[in-house]
């Protein structure tokens, strides 16, 4: 045989495998069947959050909602129930866990056991690491490691009792690769991908399936609601502009729907979108180059400044260059995924500790 049909064959035999990888992909999905689940999202007011609601609730989910903001969860529930779902909508702040207990409980009386619990709840604070503080990192872990621990501990009893159930924890491609200016909200999500592996690896034979989902860039208008330090609008500039390129992040529809596959087909893992996973494959087999190449992009960003650790959200950081057409991908997002500010009390002059705000 030629060295030409060879080829030809070890092509068509690539082919068939990846197309039966594929089916087995898609058939595994499919055997997990949304309709009638009980499912908890943490953060599920607005953002990615929000998002994954609504696809559950067209799959034929009940859900549960939690958030600090009461009326980002009535602007939300209107939503979800003119969409034809069940939806029950709590204010916790999921970095205390009484309250998380006290939640957990509410939901088990409401529409009894959860079959899913998704932790989303998070937030972003970016500033070059002198112009960080012990508390940003503080607040991070508590927001990004405690509190999915907490949620999964408050569910975990009624889960092991079933011998059944779900865990999707969204970290980020921040918790594989550190970034720049992200330092606290990278250690926060290494640690949230450290604990979800754990959790797949040990839970697996209480018939438990727990995914690490990690994300790279979404534009899903968070920017206003994230927190900056340092030259606060030149740093909320490159983020939001960052988080609007095409092809580098991603829509909020995207992750929410392969992280959805993923929890559903029981992936111990999810990263995307596709730039972002070969990203982070690369990484793992050249970490010392790919930080150099980071360490490099570094130098392009804001430098520290005296003072510059306080905090100020994204609404009060605004530039000339952000909000702008080149933003426009996130700012169409806000509109569409309760992301816009408005007079409540997020909207205090100053930013207060993180606590329990939805990414």
């Amino acid at each position: 045989m030629s060295i030409n049909h060879l080829g030809l064959l070890g092509l068509v035999a690539i082919a068939l495998l990846t197309i039966v990888l594929w089916l087995g992909r898609r058939w595994r999905e499919q055997q997990y069947d949304l309709r009638g689940k009980t499912i908890l999202i943490t953060g599920g007011s607005r953002g990615l959050g929000l998002v994954m609601a609504r696809q559950l609730v067209a799959a034929g989910a009940r859900l549960a909602i939690c958030a600090r903001d009461e009326a980002e969860l009535e602007r939300a529930k209107t939503e979800l129930v003119q969409q034809g779902g069940e939806i029950l909508t709590l204010i916790c702040d999921v970095t205390h866990q009484t309250q998380v207990e006290q939640m957990v409980q509410q939901v088990n009386e409401h529409f009894g056991a959860i079959d899913i619990l998704i932790n989303n709840a998070g937030t972003d604070i970016v500033g070059p690491l002198e112009n960080l503080t012990m508390q940003d990192y503080d607040d991070l872990m508590q927001l990004h490691f405690w509190a999915p621990l907490y949620t999964t501990q408050a569910v975990l009893p009624g889960m092991r009792d079933r011998r059944a159930g779900r865990i999707v924890n969204i970290s980020s491609v921040g918790g594989k690769v550190a970034s720049p200016h992200m330092v606290a909200y990278c250690a926060s999500k290494f640690a949230l991908t450290g604990l979800s592996a754990g959790l797949h690896i040990e839970l697996a034979q209480a018939g438990i399936v727990v995914t690490t989902v990690c994300p790279g860039l979404i534009y899903t208008g968070v920017n206003d609601h994230a927190l900056f330090k340092g030259q606060r609008s030149k740093e909320y500039t490159w983020f939001s502009i960052s988080e609007s390129l095409p092809i580098i992040s991603a829509s909020p529809e995207k992750v929410a729907r392969t992280a959805i596959a993923g929890m559903r087909r029981g992936a111990a893992e999810v990263v995307v979108p596709l730039p972002i996973l070969l990203m982070a494959r690369f990484y793992g087999l050249f970490p010392g180059f790919m930080t150099s190449l980071l360490s490099w992009g570094s130098r392009l960003l804001p430098g520290p400044i005296a003072g510059g650790e306080k905090r100020a959200f994204g609404r009060d950081s605004h530039s000339l260059w952000a909000p702008s057409w080149l933003t426009y991908l996130s700012d169409r997002a806000a509109r569409r995924n309760n992301e816009l500010p408005v007079q409540e009390p997020k909207s205090a002059p100053e930013a207060e500790p993180v606590g329990s705000r939805e990414q």
